[in-house]
């Protein structure tokens, strides 16, 4: 019947840090078959992982392994013989449950098997023992049947002591010879199971050669690859200024169009205002005239200017003379004043004291 898997489930594969011993390193990148598998022919259990087509998980179960839930949604167990610790992490607290059930199940399962093979064994160099201590037996009836002297000499045995004597070498021979076919078929089958291991380890070892050098030529692709990742964004960098500088002379472009047709609007007005040049010379020359009348008048008008600002100079100089002498009369006028009141006071006094 060869391999088959008895149960199956999905999680997320984890392998312990080679280097820290403590930190997860994950081994898929997302959630992948998990399976049990029993070989009939081996009478053994494993665990089975693939993502794609790496063998990420090749654990055979012995009775001396534990799997251990570290968390609700979290188990691991440690592999002496691939010298790693695996970590699964399930989607639910009961899919776990069913794996570490599984697993105790298969690992009682591999104790009972290697029980019952160590009871084989035992039986097999128990059989081997007493075929041994059966093989004087055959000295003993040669003995017994021995030569013609001795049978002369101690006389033959009871017929019925004969006939058990043969019965037990019988017996003997046969146990051996059924003893030495089962040694020949378990030889046999180990070999055949070495010749297996033999193919499989050489397979394995082709396989791991072909994954070296599809992962040396993928790395090899992958780093051409990024060299030319990284010429083409240099190129886009380049693509990109080329396409700024281009939209900038666009851009450009487009302001001295414009401004070519300012100027050529200009260009036209000034056609037009060359068309009107002589009227315009005519009315320059009339207008020449006219301020030449208006400046004569306006030196006349500076000339009446100039004689109402002396006048106005006068005015205002008669003006602080007459301010002053109003002045200096306000203060006679004052004085009277004081004068007149002093005698009014004088004349009171007089009227009371009469």
């Amino acid at each position: 019947m060869g391999e088959q898997p008895i149960f199956t489930t999905k999680a997320h594969v984890f392998q312990i840090d080679p280097s820290t011993k403590k930190n997860w390193v994950p081994a898929s990148k997302q959630a992948v078959s998990v399976s049990y598998f029993y070989d009939s022919t081996r009478n053994s259990y494993r665990i089975i992982s693939v993502d794609g087509t790496k063998v990420i998980i090749n654990s055979t179960i012995s009775p001396n392994m534990t799997f251990t839930k570290t968390s609700q949604k979290f188990g691991q167990w440690a592999d002496s013989r691939a010298n790693t610790v695996f970590g699964l992490g399930f989607a639910s607290e009961q899919q776990l449950s069913k794996f570490a059930d599984k697993f105790q199940e298969v690992k009682e399962a591999a104790k009972l098997a290697r029980d019952r093979s160590q009871e084989k064994m035992e039986t097999s160099s128990n059989h081997s023992q007493e075929s041994g201590r059966e093989t004087p037996c055959s000295t003993r009836a040669s003995s017994i049947n021995g030569t013609d002297d001795e049978k002369a000499s101690h006389g033959e045995p009871p017929d019925a002591e004969l006939k058990i004597e043969n019965d037990k070498l019988k017996t003997a021979l046969a146990q051996s010879s059924s003893n030495v076919k089962k040694w020949e078929t378990e030889l046999e089958t180990l070999r055949e199971n070495n010749a297996r291991l033999s193919t499989a380890l050489q397979e394995s070892i082709a396989s791991v050669e072909h994954w070296k050098r599809q992962f040396l030529s993928c790395k090899d692709e992958s780093d051409q690859l990024r060299n030319k990742i990284g010429e083409l964004e240099a190129q886009c960098d380049e693509i990109e200024k080329e396409k700024e500088r281009n939209k900038e002379l666009s851009n450009r472009l487009q302001e001295l169009e414009v401004e070519i047709q300012d100027k050529e609007a200009e260009l036209e007005d000034l056609r037009k205002q060359s068309e009107l040049l002589p009227q315009l010379m005519a009315e320059c020359e009339s207008m020449t005239e006219k301020l030449q009348d208006t400046e004569m008048r306006n030196q006349e008008l500076e000339e009446k200017v100039r004689t109402l600002k002396k006048d106005m100079d006068e005015s205002r100089h008669r003006h602080g003379h007459l301010k002053l002498e109003l002045k200096h009369f306000l203060n006679v006028f004052d004085g009277k004043m004081d004068d007149l009141h002093e005698l009014r006071q004088g004349l009171s006094k007089l009227q009371i004291d009469n």
